[in-house]
């Protein structure tokens, strides 16, 4: 789960169950008992039909908590003017030691903690450009960018086009961020 919007269809799914739900939270759904086999079998299902899916390894779990620690990064970066540093903020909010969370992320994924980042701020960057309400240097201050060429370069690398390419192209395509 990555977003408010994905906690509530979790929390519907259980409640549409009958599934004593003690909390549903970011990656995380913590139950009063232990699920029979069919209810577990049912609840992957109707999971699955929306999208999601139940983690049982404890890497893939290591990772989606890492995604979500870069997606509250992402919040953390807009909102504070001296933001902490990438790697602090994800040690303190897994309750890992970040060389560890980099090591089981890359072999996870394929992609180091860094880029996954940049490519969540990358999308983020394409959602402001449509509200139409900041200018790209506001964008770039928000998102602390050191300056709007560093943006603009990042944005060209990872989009494969500029910044003026991506808003006049009439088909803007962005990821959801389960697909990053």
């Amino acid at each position: 789960m990555v977003c408010p919007r994905c906690i509530e269809a979790v929390e519907g799914i259980m409640k549409e169950m009958g599934l004593p739900a003690e909390y549903v939270e970011l990656g995380t759904v913590e139950l009063d008992r232990k699920l029979t086999p069919d209810e577990l079998n049912e609840l992957q299902n109707k999971l699955k039909s929306r999208g999601f899916e139940l983690i049982f390894d404890r890497e893939t779990e290591i990772t989606n908590l890492v995604k979500s620690a870069l997606i509250n990064y992402l919040n953390h970066l807009e909102q504070e003017d001296n933001p902490q540093k990438l790697s602090v903020f994800v040690s303190q909010n897994t309750h890992y030691n970040y060389s560890y969370l980099s090591k089981i992320f890359s072999d996870k994924t394929g992609k180091t903690i860094e880029s996954y980042l940049i490519e969540l701020k990358i999308e983020r960057v394409k959602e402001l450009l449509e509200f139409k309400k900041f200018t790209l240097s506001e964008i770039a201050w928000k998102l602390k960018y050191s300056s709007v060429q560093y943006l603009s370069n990042q944005f060209k690398k990872t989009t494969g086009k500029t910044v003026t390419e991506y808003l006049k192209s009439q088909k803007r395509e962005r990821k959801t961020i389960d697909t990053i």
